[in-house]
C-alpha cells in the first residue's frame, strides 16, 4: 500500500480500492490480494457499496464505484473552466463564429465560459441559464447518459432518441433556429470529455446562417472536437 493514514480502517478500505483500481475482483481475490481477514473484507466492501465508491459487476465482483468517477468530475471542473478561455478564443478566430462551454446543472445548462464573436449574435452572458428541451449544447450533454436518465431527459424535449443516435454516431449535435431578432442561427456542439470518458460539458459554436451555413456540423463539427479535446486532456492530468 502506496499511503497509510494511521487509521486502520481507512487504510483498509484504501487497500481494497487499489485492488479494484487493476480490476474486478472477487471476494476471494480481495481476501487474497490484501491478506485481510474475509469478515473484514466483506464488511468493509459492502459499506464501500452503500456508499458508491464501489460497485458490482455482472458477475458480482468488486469494481470501483461511480462516485469515484463523480468525485473526479467534480475536482476537475475549475480546471476546466480557466482552460476554456484560452481555448474558446481559437476556436472562434479560427471559425469566426462565437464559441461557449456549457455544463449542464439539473434542467439546465448553463454557460461557464464564452468567447463572443462582434455582434454576429447576442451574447450569452457567462453564468446564463438555459432549458435542455432544445439547443445543439443541450443534445450533447444528454446523448451519453445512461439510458434510464436519456428518456427522462426526452421527455418535452424538441428533439428525440433518433436525434441523439445520429449525435452519438457524427460526434456532434447541429440546430438551425432563429432569434429574437428573427435571424436564422446555427449551432454546433460538440463534448467534453472527462475522466472516464464521461461527458461533463459541450462545446458550442453559434453564429447566424448567413456565415455558417445550414449544415455546420461538416464543416466547423472538427474545429469544436479539437477544442473539446483540448480541454478534456486537461482534466486527466
Amino acid at each position: 500500500m502506496d499511503a497509510v493514514s494511521g487509521v486502520g480502517v481507512l487504510d483498509k478500505a484504501s487497500l481494497l480500492l487499489e485492488v479494484m483500481e487493476l480490476g474486478p475482483a472477487s471476494l476471494a481475490e480481495l481476501v487474497a490480494r490484501t491478506g485481510l481477514k474475509r469478515p473484514t473484507v466483506h464488511r468493509l466492501a459492502t459499506a464501500l457499496e452503500r456508499l458508491r465508491l464501489v460497485a458490482r459487476d455482472r458477475r458480482g465482483r468488486f469494481v470501483l464505484g461511480p462516485r469515484l468517477g463523480d468525485m473526479a468530475v467534480e475536482a476537475g471542473r475549475d480546471r476546466l473552466v480557466a482552460a476554456a478561455g484560452p481555448v474558446l478564443g481559437r476556436l472562434r478566430d479560427r471559425v469566426g463564429a462565437s464559441a461557449r462551454l456549457y455544463r449542464r446543472h439539473g434542467d439546465l445548462r448553463v454557460c461557464v465560459a464564452a468567447a463572443e464573436c462582434g455582434a454576429q449574435l447576442p451574447p450569452v452572458p457567462v453564468g446564463a441559464a438555459l432549458p435542455m428541451h432544445a439547443g445543439a449544447a443541450a443534445q450533447v450533454l444528454v446523448a451519453w447518459e445512461a439510458p434510464e436518465l436519456l428518456f427522462r431527459s426526452l421527455r418535452g424535449a424538441r428533439f428525440t432518441a433518433a436525434t441523439l443516435t445520429c449525435v452519438r454516431q457524427q460526434g456532434w449535435a447541429q440546430t438551425v433556429g432563429t432569434d429574437d431578432a428573427e435571424r436564422e442561427t446555427v449551432s454546433v456542439a460538440v463534448p467534453v470529455r472527462g475522466p472516464g470518458n464521461r461527458v461533463v460539458a459541450a462545446v458550442c459554436v453559434a453564429g447566424p446562417v448567413s456565415r455558417l451555413g445550414r449544415r455546420p456540423g461538416r464543416q466547423y463539427g472538427a474545429a469544436a472536437i479539437d477544442a473539446a479535446v483540448q480541454l478534456g486532456a486537461g482534466l486527466t492530468v
